[in-house]
C-alpha cells in the first residue's frame, strides 16, 4: 500500500512556496482481516501453531509487555503475521507451558521485529526463539533515518500512518479491551512490508551486509545483564549528602526492590523515589514519625511502615566501614565530564576522536553509536597509549582492541582507519 497523494488545492490566492500535492499518510485504523480472537487455550495453540506453518516466508512478530505496571518483563500478548497465514494475537499467561506446538514452526523462521532487544528476552522465557533475525529500527539507523519508531518509518517508507495510544498500558489486564486489541493486530499488519521496504533502502544504500551482520550478533546477546548497584539509579539521589544517609537510600530500596518482586508491581508504583530520597533524609526513629512525611502516611503505605521503618534501622545500625562510598564504583574509564581533571591527554584524544567519527558518520548517514558500541569506544580512547615499537602497527593493536569487544567486521573496517589516524596521527597511511 502506499500513500495517495492530496488533491491540489492551491488557488491564485495561495502563497508562492505553499506545498503543491504533499503525500498524506494514509490512516491505517483496522486490520485488513479485522481483529482475530485471541489464543488462550492448548487447542487454539495447536491450531494457531498450524495456520502460521501454511503461510509462507518471515515471521512478523511483536510482544506487549506491562512495564511501569508490572515488575517483570514477561510478555502479556503477543502478535504474529505471515503470508498466506494472517494474523494470531495469543495470550500467553494461561498458555506458557502449551507452547511447544507454535515453538517447532516458528522457531526456524527469520522473525521480523521492530526493536528485537526489547522483545526477544521475553520471547525467549516462553521457549520462542527465532533462528534469524530482521529489526526494523536497527534497520532505519543503519539506513540514516532521523526517526526510527515504528509509526514514523512505516509513514516514511509506506505512506500509512498508524494508530497511536495504546503502547503504554497495562497489558496485564484482563479481559484485554477490544481497542488494545485492535492497536496489538496493527503493530504487525504491515511490518513484513515495512521489512522488504528496509530491505530495498539498504540494497540501495549499499549496507545490505551491514545489517545481516547486526541483526546476526543481536542474536548472540542473551539477556541483558544485571546492573550493579541499581539502587544508585533513584531519582534525587544526587541532593543525598552523607554516606550514612546513603546507606539508609540503599536499605529503603532493597526492601522496596523485594516487595516489589513479590507482588510482580513496578517498584515506582510500590513507593517512589521520591518518597525514599525524603525518608532517607529525615531519618524518622519510628514509624509513627515516618508516617508524618508525605506519602508514608496515605493508608497503603500505612500497612507497610514497619518494613520501611526497619530498613531505616539498619542503615543506621551499620559500621561505618559497611557505608557506601558518595562516588559509584566504575568497571572501566571514569565519567566522560571528570577526564579533563583525571586525565588531559585522554581528554583531547577523546575530542579528536569524536570529531573524526561524528565526520565518519556524516559520510556514510548512520549514528556514531551504531558505527561503534560507545563504551567501547571510551575504554579504547581512555586506556590508549601509542606502542613505543615503531614495527608495531596501532591499526592492528585497534583492530584487535575492537574485535575483542565484539565490534562487528564491517564496524571495524569502518573506523579503525580513522581511529588510528585520531589516536596515532603521525601513522603515516597511504592512498
Amino acid at each position: 500500500m502506499s500513500a495517495e497523494s492530496s488533491p491540489d488545492t492551491t488557488s491564485d490566492d495561495a502563497p508562492s512556496d505553499a506545498p503543491v500535492n504533499e503525500p498524506v499518510a494514509v490512516p491505517l485504523l483496522a486490520p485488513a482481516d479485522g481483529v482475530p480472537d485471541v489464543v488462550d487455550t492448548p487447542d487454539a495453540v495447536l491450531m494457531a501453531a498450524k495456520l502460521l506453518a501454511a503461510g509462507h516466508g518471515p515471521l512478523a512478530v511483536d510482544a506487549e509487555r506491562a512495564s511501569g505496571f508490572r515488575y517483570s518483563q514477561r510478555a502479556y500478548l503477543l502478535q504474529f503475521r505471515r503470508r498466506g497465514a494472517g494474523t494470531v494475537l495469543l495470550d500467553p499467561i494461561p498458555v506458557t507451558g502449551d507452547l511447544a506446538p507454535l515453538a517447532e514452526v516458528i522457531n526456524p523462521l527469520e522473525w521480523v521485529l521492530h526493536s528485537a532487544d526489547q522483545d526477544l528476552p521475553g520471547l525467549a522465557e516462553l521457549g520462542l526463539v527465532p533462528a534469524t533475525l530482521y529489526d526494523t529500527e536497527l534497520a532505519g539507523r543503519l539506513a540514516g533515518f532521523d526517526r526510527v519508531g515504528l509509526g514514523a518509518i512505516v509513514e516514511r517508507t509506506l505512506g500509512l500512518a498508524l494508530q497511536k495510544g495504546h503502547g503504554a498500558a497495562d497489558w496485564s489486564t484482563r479481559p484485554l479491551p477490544d481497542t488494545w486489541l485492535n492497536y496489538a493486530a496493527l503493530d504487525v499488519e504491515v511490518l513484513l512490508e515495512l521489512r522488504d521496504a528496509m530491505a530495498a533502502e539498504l540494497e540501495q544504500q549499499g549496507k545490505t551486509d551491514w545489517a545481516a551482520q547486526e541483526f546476526a550478533h543481536i542474536l548472540t546477546l542473551g539477556p541483558p545483564k544485571p546492573k550493579t548497584d541499581r539502587w544508585r539509579r533513584t531519582s534525587g539521589i544526587h541532593a543525598i549528602k552523607s554516606p550514612r544517609t546513603l546507606a539508609a537510600v540503599r536499605e529503603l530500596w532493597s526492601t522496596r526492590d523485594e516487595l516489589a518482586a513479590k507482588r510482580d508491581v513496578a517498584p515506582s508504583r510500590v513507593l517512589p523515589d521520591s518518597a525514599i530520597v525524603a525518608a532517607a533524609t529525615a531519618d524518622p526513629k519510628s514509624s509513627r514519625e515516618l508516617e508524618q512525611l508525605p506519602v508514608f502516611g496515605g493508608p497503603r503505605q500505612r500497612r507497610s511502615s514497619r518494613l520501611w521503618a526497619s530498613a531505616l534501622t539498619r542503615a543506621r545500625a551499620l559500621p561505618t566501614s559497611e557505608l557506601p562510598s558518595m562516588a559509584a564504583s566504575f568497571d572501566g574509564p571514569p565519567p566522560v565530564n571528570r577526564w579533563a581533571r583525571r586525565d588531559p591527554d585522554a581528554a583531547a584524544r577523546l575530542a579528536d576522536v569524536r570529531a573524526a567519527m561524528t565526520e565518519l558518520s556524516e559520510s556514510v548517514a548512520v549514528p556514531v553509536e551504531n558505527l561503534l558500541m560507545p563504551d567501547l569506544l571510551r575504554r579504547l580512547v581512555w586506556d590508549w597509549q601509542n606502542p613505543a615499537d615503531p614495527d608495531v602497527d596501532p591499526a592492528e593493536l585497534i583492530e584487535a582492541r575492537l574485535a575483542d569487544g565484539g565490534a562487528r567486521p564491517w564496524q571495524r573496517t569502518l573506523v579503525v582507519p580513522v581511529l588510528t589516524k585520531a589516536l596515532h596521527p603521525s601513522q603515516v597511511t597511504d592512498g
